[in-house]
């Protein structure tokens, strides 16, 4: 079906019948939100994701402001990297909403009804988020430039030529200018994800998901990925999602940082108070082991 008018301005906030509702969640969010955003880059609205009788996430809200750096910390199996999975679509939604820059990502409602969106909708979402992962994940049978090069020819039809340029100037960013011709398996695994991170950037996404994008890594290769990292938070705008245990980072390029235990957000603050001074017990004894 050919898009509409409707369906373009659709793009800019949630499809719903209850307009006023929608109206009134603007005007909280514009007066909540800094630099005059009035909608969040990402919002969670009673998010809840079960597998079998699992509940792993159980009506979880929150929200990441456009430019806001915030990072996800807590305990292994509390839920931190399912819910980049599901802003990733990855794994299905069992319940509740995700929004991306007002935008319902895989559900809508339609009056009392919570109603999943048509795959070519949730396709288009998917452009606006990049994701680095924990595994490296690239094409061992492509150059470096290729690997980068490939999802924005294809996917957003941009032509050879830009999406090389734009992929050199990746490389740069990331330190592999000499390494556009050489194939992953001639790198090192911290060369590799930085890779892996120009091939996310590259996609100019509205919204980075960073899952545990060291922990695959000898210990000796953490620094120059983290180093990488904290020039893309310093020299850009873009929105972080981040799930680490690596806490220095965390305090160095966080705006907020969020404690999960068990599927849920028991404190939250701004880095200095959450490694200083955290108020919950529990985070305190987390926070105790892994520093």
């Amino acid at each position: 079906m050919p898009a509409t008018e409707d369906q373009t301005a659709a793009e800019n906030q949630p499809v719903t019948e209850n307009q006023a509702a929608t109206e009134n969640q603007a005007a909280t969010e514009n007066q909540a939100a800094p630099d005059g955003a009035a909608v969040p880059a990402l919002r969670f609205e009673n998010v809840v994701k079960k597998f079998g009788e699992n509940v792993v996430l159980n009506d979880l809200n929150f929200e990441v402001r456009k430019g806001e750096r915030v990072t996800l910390i807590g305990p292994s199996g509390s839920g931190k990297t399912t819910i980049l999975r599901l802003v990733m679509t990855l794994e299905h939604l069992t319940g509740g909403y995700i929004y991306v820059d007002g935008e319902p990502l895989t559900h809508e409602r339609r009056g009392d009804r919570r109603v999943e969106r048509r795959p070519k909708d949730v396709a288009r979402m998917t452009t606006r988020i990049g994701m680095v992962f924990q595994q490296f994940n690239l094409f061992p049978n492509m150059s470096v430039l290729e690997n980068i090069t490939e999802a924005p020819v294809h996917v957003l039809g941009r032509s050879r030529s830009e999406a090389e340029r734009r992929a050199r100037e990746l490389l740069d960013l990331v330190g592999l200018a000499d390494k556009a011709d050489a194939h992953p398996t001639r790198l090192s695994g911290g060369q590799q994800q930085r890779v892996a991170i120009a091939r996310a950037l590259a996609m100019d996404p509205e919204v980075l998901l960073l899952d545990e994008v060291t922990s695959a890594l000898d210990p000796e290769l953490v620094g120059e990925v983290l180093s990488v990292l904290r020039n893309v938070a310093r020299d850009t705008d873009i929105t972080m999602l981040i799930v680490t245990h690596e806490m220095q980072f965390a305090a160095e390029v966080s705006d907020r940082v969020l404690m999960f235990d068990h599927g849920r957000i028991i404190e939250e603050a701004s880095p200095e108070v959450m490694f200083s001074d955290p108020e919950q017990e529990r985070t305190q004894v987390f926070l105790q082991a892994v520093l």
